[in-house]
């Protein structure tokens, strides 16, 4: 009988993974589990550029509206959902599906998560007191500082992360990247790796693109829903920080739209940076359907 296999699905935002998953699940007759921090969340959908109603409905999804925003998920409790997900799947077919673009989420299914060091707490304290007095900014000049090496390869957006990866540094005199070295849990399935790339140039059209659909289909309505939120980990992120300061009359409309391009380009940057990284992720062309079968058909075992 053949191993139960998941097949991963990574690469950046708007290289056309969804596109990819949706594929592989007719072709396969199976699930897809989404790896993305984001569209987990119920209430937000066109920011985080969520597969539609219809495909959501021809094909199942785990992860997606599967919690609400006021939750706070970490990678840990993706990793225990994505398990009993997979598990679910492979109880009637020896192939699953895992598509995303969060980094850290993969690895933790893929691998486990590393043991971290306790955090003082007055470090923790501080670190955020300063972050609500002094912002993003303060928040990356000190990372900058502390972890070099987070820095250069961090979610440089993201101020949860960037507060995590700078208590731990500062408590335990180490990068939080030191602690995300260490042994890898071995799974009882099979882990195929498939990337997604384009050209810089094609990436970027994708997602100027994407971003000015986003804005047709209603994003700022979306965001003006989520108002009551804003200050929540789960939209500290492209797309929404930038329309927040929209509404909140810090800039003009086309202003937010540029920097939401401008960041998203920063951000799939630092997905490829991350993604690089991995020796067993196998690169194709988002159009290379017929290539990645062929590929897949020698290494499902």
């Amino acid at each position: 009988m053949a191993k139960n296999t998941c097949i991963i699905i990574v690469g950046p935002t708007a290289v056309g993974k969804t596109s990819l998953a949706l594929a592989l699940a007719r072709h396969f007759q199976t699930d897809i589990i989404s790896a993305d921090s984001r569209q987990c969340y119920s209430e937000i959908s066109i920011g985080v550029a969520k597969p539609t109603p219809l495909q959501l409905n021809e094909v199942k999804h785990y992860f997606i509206n599967s919690h609400s925003i006021d939750e706070t998920v970490s990678a840990a409790a993706f990793e225990k959902y994505a398990l009993a997900a997979s598990n679910q799947i492979f109880a009637r077919n020896n192939i699953a599906i895992l598509v995303g673009g969060t980094g850290l989420y993969v690895n933790a299914f893929c691998e486990g998560l590393d043991s971290i060091p306790s955090i003082h707490p007055e470090i923790r304290n501080d670190i955020r007191a300063s972050y609500e007095l002094h912002g993003l900014k303060w928040l990356q000049n000190a990372i900058q500082k502390n972890d070099p090496l987070y820095y250069s390869n961090g979610e440089m957006q993201n101020p949860q992360r960037i507060m995590r990866a700078l208590e731990v540094v500062l408590s335990t005199g180490n990068s939080i990247r030191y602690y995300q070295q260490g042994n890898k849990v071995i799974r009882d399935f099979n882990c195929i790796k498939i990337g997604l790339s384009l050209p810089k140039e094609l990436l970027h059209q994708n997602i100027s693109h994407r971003v000015d659909i986003m804005l047709q289909e209603g994003l700022i309505d979306e965001v003006r829903q989520v108002v009551a939120y804003k200050n929540h980990n789960a939209l500290q992120t492209v797309g929404y920080k930038e329309i927040f300061e929209y509404l909140d009359g810090q800039s003009d409309l086309n202003s937010a739209t540029e920097k939401i391009k401008t960041n998203t380009r920063h951000y799939a940057k630092r997905q490829l940076t991350w993604f690089k990284r991995d020796a067993q992720i196998h690169w194709f062309a988002p159009g290379d359907l017929q290539l990645i079968l062929n590929y897949l058909a020698t290494h499902l075992v």
